[in-house]
C-alpha cells in the first residue's frame, strides 16, 4: 500500500557562485513564500525559494531569481549575487510504502519512503533503514533468528512516519499555499512565536531534526 500527500507548491532552485552569508542555513518565511539559503562550499551556494509545483522555468531568468531572493532571504545578511550554474524546479511530495518488506525483498531510503525536502530527513531516513537492516541481517547470520528481519518494516515505519510529521509541520509550517486566507497566515505566525520563544518547542526541534534515537 502507498500513501501519498501532493503538496501545491515545489522549490525553485539555483547553485550559484556565491560566498556565503554564513555558515548555518537560513530558513526564511514570508509573505511571497518560503525561502532557503544553504552553503555548499566557502564559494558555493545552494538557494531556494517557493513555487508553483509546475513552474515553467522560462519565467524565471536570473535577474528575477535574484530579486526574489534579495527580498525573501536579504534581511540583515547580504546575498552576494553570482553566476547561476543550476537552476531547476522540485515538486513537494509525501509517500510512504508499507510494508517495508516482502519475503526477502527489503525496502529502504527513497524505494520506501519521500519525504518534502523541508525537514531534510531524506538521508537521516535511509540512513537508518540502512542501520536496523544491517543489524537483522547481522543477528540473522549469527544466530540464524529471524526476528529482527521480520520486524523490519514495523521497525522503520515508526521512524519514518515520525520523520513524516514532522517533514509536514516544517513544510505547512514555512509555506504559503495559494488558498491560504488571513487565518492560515496568522496561525503560521504564531506558530513561529511559539517556536522561537519556547525552549521546549526549540529542543522538539533539535531533537527531530538532527535525528530521532534509535530504538
Amino acid at each position: 500500500t502507498s500513501f501519498e500527500r501532493e503538496y501545491p507548491f515545489g522549490w525553485l532552485g539555483i547553485l550559484a557562485e556565491s560566498p556565503p552569508p554564513c555558515e548555518e542555513l537560513i530558513y526564511a518565511y514570508h509573505e511571497r513564500g518560503f525561502g532557503l539559503y544553504s552553503m555548499r562550499s566557502p564559494t558555493l551556494s545552494r538557494l531556494y525559494l517557493q513555487c508553483s509545483a509546475d513552474e515553467d522555468l522560462k519565467n524565471w531568468p536570473d535577474e528575477r531569481v535574484w530579486q526574489e531572493l534579495h527580498a525573501r532571504l536579504g534581511g540583515s545578511r547580504k546575498l552576494a549575487e553570482g553566476k547561476v550554474l543550476l537552476k531547476g524546479v522540485t515538486p513537494m511530495r509525501s509517500v510512504v510504502v508499507e510494508p517495508m518488506q516482502y519475503g526477502k525483498l527489503f525496502l529502504a531510503g527513497d524505494s520506501a519512503h519521500i519525504v518534502p525536502p523541508t525537514g531534510a530527513k531524506g538521508m537521516n531516513l535511509a540512513i537508518a533503514d540502512v542501520k536496523v537492516l544491517a543489524r537483522a541481517l547481522g543477528e540473522y547470520y549469527r544466530s540464524g533468528r529471524t526476528d529482527a528481519l521480520d520486524a523490519y518494516s514495523q521497525t522503520c515505519l515508526r521512524r519514518v512516519w515520525k520523520a513524516q510529521r514532522f517533514s509536514w509541520w516544517m513544510t505547512t509550517m514555512l509555506h504559503q499555499p495559494a488558498d491560504a486566507n488571513a487565518f492560515d497566515r496568522r496561525r503560521q505566525l504564531a506558530e513561529l512565536d511559539y517556536l522561537t520563544g519556547s525552549q521546549n518547542a526549540q529542543r522538539a526541534l533539535a531533537e527531530n531534526y538532527t535525528g530521532l534515537p534509535f530504538d
